[in-house]
């Protein structure tokens, strides 16, 4: 049994999946941009902009460790342009509920990802 399950897909397509597939799986109101991480071709950059009665902007790093599975880092919490303490119990399931939409859509995209 092979354990070489590498991600083989370009990160433009990776990227385009998550712009398509990413809005259809945050709450309403919730927006999201990505971009590729230049650093990693096995990663993108993702801020969520939330339109709740927190109105924060959320910025993480998703990597794909394999073809399935993605790790996803929390990157900035701000709040009105300003960093905020993400230990906030209502940023907490902010961050949480975000993080679920993002496996989610990572979920989606195995279609192309573990093609």
């Amino acid at each position: 049994m092979s354990t070489n399950d590498t991600l083989t897909i370009p990160q433009s397509e990776l990227v385009q999946g998550w712009r398509t597939k990413l809005p259809e799986c945050l709450d309403t109101g919730f927006s999201a941009k990505v971009e590729p991480d230049e650093a990693n071709p096995h990663a993108l950059n993702i801020e969520i902009r939330t339109n709740d009665h927190e109105m924060l902007e959320l910025t993480f790093r998703v990597q794909y460790m394999d073809s399935r599975e993605i790790e996803i880092e929390l990157l900035d919490v701000q709040q009105e342009d300003r960093s905020v303490d993400e230990r906030n119990d209502s940023i907490q399931q902010s961050i949480a509920n975000c993080r679920r939409q993002m496996h989610e859509c990572a979920q989606i995209l195995q279609a192309i990802t573990h093609a």
